[in-house]
Order: structure tokens, then sequence, then C-alpha cells
């Protein structure tokens, strides 16, 4: 036991070492880049069922809502009402 313990620290510097050197070199820095981009963007379709390009678009149209949006208007007021709610509640005791 105690030398696997005696190891780890030599095995986390030499894959330190190896990543460094690694990224080292421009060509390697940008196609780590394009990889991690490449999986992000799969991550994304796997966890919300969706394209980027659908994120995207919710994520603009959560910025600057649409008024004659009936569902959405309908959620936010929705919302706004359980705040109102509450602070009456929590008042009122």
């Amino acid at each position: 036991m105690s030398k696997v313990k005696s190891i780890s620290p030599y095995v986390v510097i030499g894959i330190g070492l190896a990543g460094a050197s690694y990224l080292s070199s421009k060509n390697n820095r940008d196609q780590l880049v394009q990889v991690s981009r490449k999986v992000m963007e799969k991550v994304k379709v796997i966890y919300t069922g969706r394209s980027s390009g659908a994120c995207d678009e919710l994520i603009e149209k959560a910025g600057n809502p649409d008024p004659h949006d009936i569902e959405d208007t309908k959620m936010v007021s929705e919302g706004a009402m359980y705040a109102v709610e509450y602070y009456n509640q929590e008042e009122q005791q």
C-alpha cells in the first residue's frame, strides 16, 4: 500500500509534464480547442435534446421576450404571481 502512495505523485507530475509539453505547440493547442468545442456541442445536444442553434434561440428569446407570445407571457405572469403570493403570505404571518 505505501508503494502505491509514493508512486502516485510521480505519476501526476509525469502527466502534468506530458500535458505541458504537448500544449507547448500552437498547432496542438488549436486541435485541443477544436476537440473541446465539438465535445461541448455534443454534450449540449445530449442534455438538452436540441442542437446548439436551438439553445442559442432560447437564450436570445429569454433576453428579449415577445409580448405576443401567449405561452411565454402566461409563464411570466404565473411566476410573478408566485412572488406576490409568497410576499403576501409572509407579511400576513
